[in-house]
């Protein structure tokens, strides 16, 4: 069975685990919060949709943003996206770092 390309409003509140208004509210809110619109008015969610509302929902919720701060982070995810750098190396956490000086110092002892 193939997945579905669109859901509608309720299978999609039910997916977020949010109630309808506040998906309609958000909509208002968000700019990428965009569902297709059928003729008859009734929206259609994609995949992306979902996973929108999901992240505006962990930083809401989980992480304490505000509306407006939600949504300009979301935006500033989306500008970093766009203008994406190479990945550089993980720096190395300070513990890594104090115990590689710990050891050049312990045989710089030894040689004295």
């Amino acid at each position: 069975m193939a997945e579905k390309t669109y859901f509608t409003m309720r299978e999609a509140a039910r997916a977020a685990n949010l109630p309808e208004y506040t998906i309609r509210y958000w909509e208002q809110k968000f700019r990428l919060l965009r569902p297709l619109r059928l003729a008859s008015g009734h929206r259609r969610y994609t995949r992306a949709d979902i996973d929108a509302l999901l992240e505006i929902k962990d930083l809401v919720f989980m992480k304490g943003y505000s509306l407006e701060g939600a949504r300009k982070a979301m935006a500033a995810k989306k500008r970093q996206g766009k203008t994406a750098k190479p990945a550089l190396p993980a720096a190395p956490s300070k513990s890594a770092v104090l115990e590689e000086i710990k050891k050049e110092l312990r045989l710089l002892i030894k040689e004295l």
